[in-house]
């Protein structure tokens, strides 16, 4: 029976039958395997190293997969190696794939099929295509889905009991700068403030995603709860702990890991919206 799928730049894929054997972009990998499909590899992006992040690839990811290095510097014939019949990457423009190059799936001659991870998507419709992928792969498409309504709600629960508590997302990045999140470019974010988490934005000046300023900036908006990038390529919490700055920034507020490169699937999305609620619920105290 032919197989085909519509990607989220408008890419139809089509084979003869149903691909059995997938590389993946490591969070995209992630949340393929969440959700029933093991790749047989996955790479990075040009912001990764020669190890997986552990943030994009997830603590429950398959140990054993092969992972190929970053875009850029993937291995080519190790991929060949690994048989796959398709490629799965995301997409943030809604017209190229971001982490793998149109040169190495070229001359694999391999497929690509990207979904969207932008802004502006919501988090519940980027979940649902990974979903419609996976079934299309021969996964599970409702894999997760009752623990994630059980954190929405929970979550929504957390933020009306502490409506004043203010939400900053951050990426260190050094001793002197810090990348403040835009709220509306994450749709992780996003859902937090759909569900009536108090997000803080870093005002106008900057890029699209980011503000990038001092950290006397970041001291300024005053958070209650600090959100900062988990992935490998940031700079750790433990890092600038040394800096007076954000010694003041979280002397009340607790801090939290936040992936911006979250693995695509309900669990992991579960997992953070149920970490954002424990901590919600600790700020607004007993009931």
């Amino acid at each position: 029976m032919a197989w085909e799928f519509t990607d989220d730049r408008g890419v139809t894929v089509r084979s003869e039958h149903r691909p059995r054997r997938v590389a993946a972009y490591l969070r995209a990998g992630a949340g393929l395997a969440d959700l029933g499909v093991r790749p047989v590899a996955v790479f990075g992006s040009g912001h990764d190293g020669e190890r997986p992040d552990p943030a994009k690839w997830g603590a429950d990811a398959p140990a054993d997969v092969p992972y190929l290095g970053p875009s850029g510097a993937l291995d080519e014939e190790r991929l060949l190696s690994e048989g796959p019949e398709l490629i799965v990457d995301v997409t943030y423009d809604g017209k190229h794939a971001y982490a793998v190059d149109d040169g190495t799936a070229e001359r694999a001659h391999l497929p690509v099929i990207a979904l969207s991870v932008a802004g502006e998507v919501p988090q519940a419709r980027l979940l649902e295509r990974f979903a419609e992928l996976a079934v299309a792969l021969g996964g599970r498409a409702e894999e997760g889905a009752e623990r994630l309504v059980a954190a929405e709600e929970r979550l929504a629960a957390a933020a009306r009991r502490a409506p004043g508590v203010r939400v900053l997302a951050l990426s260190p990045a050094g001793p002197e700068k810090v990348h403040l999140a835009r709220p509306s470019a994450w749709p992780e974010l996003r859902r937090l403030a759909d569900l009536g988490v108090r997000l803080t934005d870093p005002g106008e000046e900057g890029g699209v995603n980011w503000r990038t300023t001092a950290w006397d900036k970041a001291v300024g908006l005053t958070p209650n709860l600090v959100l900062s990038d988990a992935r490998s390529n940031a700079e750790q919490p433990r890092t600038p702990a040394g800096s007076a700055a954000w010694r003041t920034l979280t002397a009340d507020a607790p801090v939290l890991p936040w992936n911006p490169e979250l693995p695509c699937s309900r669990r992991a999305t579960a997992a953070f919206l149920e970490e954002v609620a424990e901590a919600l619920e600790g700020l607004a105290g007993p009931v």
